[in-house]
């Protein structure tokens, strides 16, 4: 694989990013469209202040607006299900044989390198102005010092570690790299480890004596983040990226699980708000477009969620020829014991036991993450996608905000869940059941479902008939009752739904629950290939196929698919 990721960087301009400083941030700057970065940074406030917005900017690569991969990811995870063209969501289909094409000027090439963009942009930024540090800058405080060096650590750990999540190579920029040095391609393994590396760093400035409080122009949360806070939401991140980095099963199982129980169990304490603004950010675009009545942006198809089914229903629609489902606009209809869903034998019940309307006031809690859609159902496209459900966990906030200004207030972006599933994952994967059995129990009882009491990997969860989840099982016509680890997915995947970037994908990469020949990852932007001296014939995609990465393509799902 080593054509994808070694050619020398001999084209671009190395000041990524800084050509940017003018448009973000306020700053006296003679030649706003040339501008250098020692006038730019021309005092201690200067780069403090820009220090402080770029949170924001690090966010804004994933969440500012449409024009990203989060739509393709989500449906080739199936976390959602679209049939129209925007943002390529419909290039996307599993079983289509669709890739992450990568040739010049592809349609998709806008959102499939926007990430890898800004991401290297806020490493190379962050790195400057810690590399202004370096040479001696101080703002006047111990204090200010660390929280400087700590947010500039922790901004280039989580832009490396997304870039790392994604992509399968790109440019390791560090304070030390030169401003004309473009970085060589490293491959994603190299990255990831220096995102580990600046996010330890970081983690040993939060935790300077006297510490100065990041508040809301660092990081827009409900309340100023403490050294200790911040060190919590760096070890959560950190756990997160080691976890997920995986691109196989076999890569997941060989992760430090030591370290990610570490981080999980010192990580948040409680669900991590943002404060978005729909103006001026940051923002959560996507969860604000899948929103009802978006129509057809979004719709819950069937494959994962009617894994908590006990009517049969999804029995019947695993039993199908994939081709089949749907036949006769028939849209899946669900029964289950999972309070997060509707509760009723039937539509009118499932109906008036959750309406949106009852979510829709600003900071209200909506009583139920997913809806029975009222009105038409959507036939369009593949019936396999077809579903009477929409999630709706985030209504009241896309509808009225906090105070009802829409998509303006408090949204997750963590998960306290997320930590405990990660810890559960690694206590399974290291015999300790009873560990994670209260882990998975502390969202599963208070859901409606029975706790687990066999602690063992082997046996069914408890519910009999009524079990929650049922997973296919060998020949992918039948189902059953799934085990422990079965138990802390369907946990995962229901409490970290549209909480943060791809998550659905991310996980069921690692876990191997992706469709076969679903695409792993995302090649290099090929305008960044060709900016390096590659050729038109060395650019290449990721999935299946001709002119495609090897390794890059999903084998056979655990589940059949």
């Amino acid at each position: 694989m080593s054509r994808y990721i070694t050619r020398s960087a001999v084209a671009l301009v190395a000041a990524a990013g800084l050509a940017a400083l003018g448009a973000c941030n306020q700053l006296d700057v003679t030649n706003p469209n040339n501008p250098d970065a020692e006038r730019a940074l021309a005092t201690p406030s200067d780069a403090e202040n820009m220090m402080a917005s770029y949170y924001k900017r690090w966010h804004d690569g994933l969440y500012r607006n449409l024009g990203n991969f989060e739509g393709m990811a989500n449906i080739m995870s199936f976390q959602n299900y679209s049939d129209l063209a925007n943002n390529c969501q419909n290039a996307r289909f599993p079983f289509s044989g669709a890739i992450n094409l990568n040739t010049i000027g592809n349609v998709c090439s806008g959102e499939q390198s926007r990430v890898y963009q800004v991401e290297q942009e806020v490493t190379r930024v962050a790195s400057t102005l810690l590399h202004r540090m370096d040479e001696g800058l101080t703002l006047g405080t111990p204090g200010r010092d660390a929280r400087y060096r700590a947010m500039g650590e922790f901004l280039r750990g989580v832009s490396l570690g997304y870039v790392a999540l994604f992509y399968d190579s790109a440019a390791v920029i560090s304070a030390q790299t030169d401003a004309q040095d473009p970085g060589e391609l490293s491959y994603y393994t190299v990255v990831m480890d220096s995102a580990y590396a600046a996010l330890d760093r970081a983690i040993t400035a939060a935790n300077t004596p006297g510490f100065t409080a990041l508040d809301a122009t660092w990081i827009p949360t409900p309340a100023s983040m403490s050294g200790a806070d911040f060190v919590r939401l760096i070890r959560s991140y950190r756990a997160r990226l080691r976890a997920n980095v995986a691109r196989t099963p076999a890569e997941r199982a060989a992760a430090n699980w030591d370290a990610i129980i570490a981080d999980a169990q010192n990580g948040i304490t409680a669900n991590h708000i943002n404060i978005t603004n729909a103006t001026n950010g940051p923002f959560r675009t996507w969860v604000g477009q899948y929103d009802p009545p978006a129509g057809l942006w979004h719709q819950m198809p069937p494959w994962i969620i009617g894994m908590g089914d006990v009517s049969g229903t999804y029995a019947a629609w695993i039993a199908t020829p994939v081709g089949a489902r749907g036949a006769g606009n028939s849209a899946f209809f669900m029964v289950t014991p999972d309070l997060r869903f509707p509760q009723g034998n039937n539509r009118a019940e499932q109906q008036a036991d959750f309406a949106m309307t009852s979510c829709e006031k600003a900071g209200q809690v909506c009583k139920r993450y997913f809806a029975n859609r009222i009105g038409n159902d959507q036939f369009n496209s593949l019936g396999w996608g077809w579903s009477n459900y929409d999630f709706v966990r985030f209504h009241s906030w896309a509808r009225a905000g906090d105070a009802g200004s829409s998509q303006t207030g408090g949204i997750i972006f963590m998960t306290k869940a997320e930590m405990d599933m990660l810890e559960a994952e690694g206590q399974i994967r290291k015999g300790n059941f009873s560990a994670a059995a209260a882990l998975i129990n502390k969202t599963r009882v208070p859901n409606g479902l029975p706790a687990l009491v066999d602690m063992n990997n082997t046996s069914p969860v408890p519910g009999g008939a009524n079990c929650v989840p049922k997973i296919p099982v060998s020949p992918y016509t039948v189902i059953a009752c799934g085990n422990m680890f079965e138990a802390m997915k369907w946990e995962k995947r229901i409490e970290t739904a549209y909480t943060h970037f791809a998550a659905w994908f991310l996980d069921s990469r690692g876990w191997g629950d992706l469709a076969k020949d679903t695409p792993l990852f995302w090649a290099v932007p090929y305008q960044d290939l060709l900016a390096r001296g590659s050729l038109p014939n060395e650019v290449y995609s990721a999935g299946a196929g001709v002119g495609t990465a090897p390794g890059s393509a999903a084998a056979q799902s655990t589940y059949g698919w």
